[in-house]
């Protein structure tokens, strides 16, 4: 049984990471880490690259990088992509890449309705070298890394308009497999699989006079039964600078900002902490990068800009 306990121990953050997907704060300026079907939503080649540090400060804190791209292929009605993400949480670590198509069917003149379906490789990894343990043990359990690798698949559907949008998407249809191991001394059986993550997001942009613009937006998470909300209040300035707060259900505020530095080139940053006894875990960092390069006629003074 000391073995078992043991074991339960080291694979803890697996179990854990697999009821949530890596936490983003600026989820708005990269949609398609969420919902496939916002492939080809920005009108021209669009890449965008992010890096999140939880609870900065804490040894082995989850770490988050994601590149993506995407685009849509003029005449076709379809927009196609990939992501790039690398996750870490102490000793246990993700490399994932996707591969995203999305159906763009156009209607009533300005309204665009998306459906995508994204398909990815996933390895998840565990380091038992990394893991200190109190009593000794000698089952190979700890002397080898823990590799699994694993097909991963979402959906999504996305509809937008100049001012609006809202898409409902899901991740990890297939409830993939992290990693499995069975006791044969004992009862105990470990099969550890990611769960599905459904999420639902809207916006609505406000022009309010032709240099300042109000575009409230939320995300609604539902994990295993429970669900997550983050409510955004966010403001653009003489068309450049986008200002925002935000508060995550649960958890607590946060801020951010995003700058056009020129029409291609933006970047954001955001800062968020917890309340109470989350707060003792220190806030959290997130950067993006973002590069558009799309038809001059499509402006930035737009919900699906963010």
């Amino acid at each position: 049984m000391r073995k078992q306990l043991l074991l339960l121990i080291a694979l803890a953050p697996l179990l854990l990471i697999s009821q949530q997907d890596p936490q983003y704060s600026l989820y708005q300026f990269n949609q398609l880490i969420i919902n496939p079907a916002y492939a080809g939503a920005r009108n021209g080649l669009s890449a965008t690259g992010s890096v999140r540090q939880q609870w900065a400060g804490v040894e082995g804190s989850p770490m988050t990088s994601c590149f993506s791209a995407h685009t849509p292929l003029q005449d076709k009605n379809l927009g196609v992509g990939g992501t790039l993400i690398y996750d870490q949480l102490g000793p246990k670590s993700t490399i994932g890449l996707y591969g995203t198509a999305a159906y763009i069917l156009n209607f009533a003149k300005e309204w665009k309705l998306s459906f995508g379906i994204s398909a990815g490789y996933n390895r998840y990894q565990f380091r038992t070298d990394q893991i200190t343990m109190f009593v000794a043990e000698n089952s190979n359990v700890f002397t080898q890394d823990l590799v699994t690798n694993s097909l991963d698949l979402g959906s999504g559907f996305y509809l937008r308009r100049e001012n609006f949008f809202i898409g409902i998407s899901g991740t990890h249809l297939n409830s993939p497999k992290v990693y499995d191991y069975s006791v044969k001394s004992g009862s105990m059986i470990y099969d550890v699989r990611l769960k599905t993550h459904m999420f639902v997001t809207a916006g609505y942009s406000f022009k309010l006079n032709d240099e300042f613009i109000f575009a409230p937006t939320t995300l609604v998470k539902f994990v295993n039964g429970q669900a997550g909300v983050d409510l955004n209040l966010n403001f653009l300035f003489n068309k450049k600078l986008w200002m925002g707060l935000f508060f995550r259900a649960g958890y607590g505020p946060g801020a951010l900002l995003q700058y056009h530095i020129t029409q291609q080139f933006r970047i954001a940053y955001s800062y968020d902490t917890g309340i109470k006894d989350a707060r003792r875990l220190g806030g959290s960092h997130e950067i993006v990068l973002g590069f558009d390069m799309g038809p001059k006629k499509v402006k930035i003074v737009n919900p699906r800009f963010l």
